[in-house]
């Protein structure tokens, strides 16, 4: 599933599934969890050159938080200016984790060894598939409406999203972008149980 141009409706992403779409300069993408309690992982890249890419790393050092929220910018392992964040209603995103993959499953959940497993990574792979995207080049994800937080000695907590039904946050491209974007597959991250994911591209005003 493409979106190149404007349109008016939300795009639906089904459990445990994902997306890749170019996002222009100058567009907005909107994430909305329409149900409440759902991840949406979302990495990119330069259209013009995939060596840049979304980094987790210089956004944290510039934006001096963990946290990104209304007027924060993401940016590239170049520290240029990627994704700016217009809205948030929601407030609570993770900057900290990568996707899920079948790795996680095998080493994270005994329950889930050896057997296959939907994650984000596969599914942010083959959504970015068609802009020649593999999975080696797929890095830390911006994991939207992600609960995570830190003890004070680093120990990790991964909590139920705190998104509500109609929760959304809205970025504007500051350069032409390859997006991938997933409703997430680890059931832990999302309260037990995954969702549908929806997302829109507008124009430019």
């Amino acid at each position: 599933m493409t979106t190149t141009g404007p349109t008016t409706d939300l795009l639906t992403l089904a459990p445990q599934t994902g997306t890749g779409f170019l996002l222009r300069t100058g567009q907005q993408l909107t994430v909305v969890d329409p149900t409440g309690g759902q991840v949406s992982d979302l990495y990119c890249f330069a259209a013009q050159d995939h060596d840049e890419r979304l980094s987790s790393g210089r956004t944290i050092d510039y934006a001096n938080s963990i946290y990104v929220t209304t007027g924060h910018t993401l940016y590239s392992n170049r520290s240029r200016p990627m994704l700016t964040i217009v809205e948030d209603t929601c407030g609570r995103h993770d900057f900290l984790l990568t996707p899920c993959s079948q790795d996680t499953f095998d080493l994270l959940y005994p329950e889930f060894e050896g057997a296959y497993h939907p994650s984000c990574l596969e599914n942010l792979t083959s959504g970015l598939a068609q802009f020649g995207v593999v999975a080696d080049q797929v890095g830390t994800t911006l994991n939207i409406f992600m609960n995570v937080w830190p003890e004070p000695g680093g120990e990790l907590h991964i909590d139920p999203p705190t998104s509500v039904a109609g929760d959304r946050l809205v970025f504007r491209a500051e350069m032409d972008l390859h997006v991938g974007l997933t409703a997430c597959s680890a059931e832990k991250s999302n309260g037990g149980v995954c969702k549908p994911i929806a997302y829109r591209v507008d124009d430019a005003d």
